[in-house]
């Protein structure tokens, strides 16, 4: 199986990754990625950008080096209600957006407010992925957070650096994965790239999902009309 899709990466405008956003470009291009999301933290995150960084991205060329680049953000959960750090002004401006959990920015709480927050902020049309919900960080009720994001039209994140970066979350993303196949809800496999070198390395992830023979249709990177379609019919990506 063969993914030419990174929807998760960051730059030095994150404040603690190591690569421009030239450099991801260039080792995307060299490494069979077709289709390249910048996603950096919202200003929520400690040492992020300022919002201006995000309304900016449209200065950033749509295709370079034959690599389609997705103006895009990882934004913060920042209350179990679900509310994100990017207001909605910036994020009609964006191609995509991923909502993830950080506990930097929002201290875990009982395991129905962690569900909660993840269900809620599944209400927000902008909202396209989630992400790292195998993080054991934050307990979650999975199977209600897969379902409803099956009823939502949302894509769960597989994220390749969780299994380094956040101890524990390979059984929990277990369940996930299984659960993403019994409710046949989308999933995309991401790097979460903090240094060029990461991405489109994707080898533990992809070895869980040859693990439970995960359906390639489900998966929105192997093919890059996928992710684009899947935006397109969001009412995104009006230039392409």
């Amino acid at each position: 199986m063969k993914y030419v899709v990174d929807t998760h990466t960051h730059t030095i405008d994150s404040g603690h990754a190591y690569s421009t956003w030239l450099e991801n470009i260039k080792w995307a291009s060299e490494n069979g990625v077709k289709v390249l999301a910048t996603t950096e933290h919202g200003p929520a995150m400690p040492g992020g950008p300022h919002i201006f960084f995000f309304n900016n991205l449209k200065v950033l060329p749509r295709e370079m080096y034959d690599v389609i680049h997705l103006r895009g953000c990882e934004a913060n959960i920042v209350d179990f209600e679900g509310n994100i750090d990017i207001p909605m002004e910036t994020q009609n401006k964006l191609d995509l957006i991923i909502a993830s959990l950080h506990d930097v920015v929002i201290e875990s709480g009982t395991e129905e407010q962690n569900t909660d927050a993840l269900l809620n902020v599944m209400e927000n049309p902008k909202v396209d992925i989630l992400g790292h919900i195998g993080n054991p960080q934050f307990p979650i009720c999975i199977e209600k957070v897969i379902k409803k994001a099956k009823e939502k039209n949302k894509i769960i994140e597989v994220n390749n650096s969780s299994f380094r970066s956040r101890p524990g979350s390979e059984k929990n993303c277990k369940k996930v994965i299984e659960l993403c196949k019994k409710y046949e809800v989308n999933i995309i496999v991401s790097s979460d790239a903090h240094v060029c070198t990461q991405i489109g390395k994707f080898d533990v992830a992809h070895e869980l999902l040859q693990e439970i023979s995960f359906p390639e249709e489900l998966i929105m990177n192997t093919n890059k009309d996928k992710i684009i379609n899947y935006l397109v019919k969001k009412n995104k990506l009006k230039d392409i």
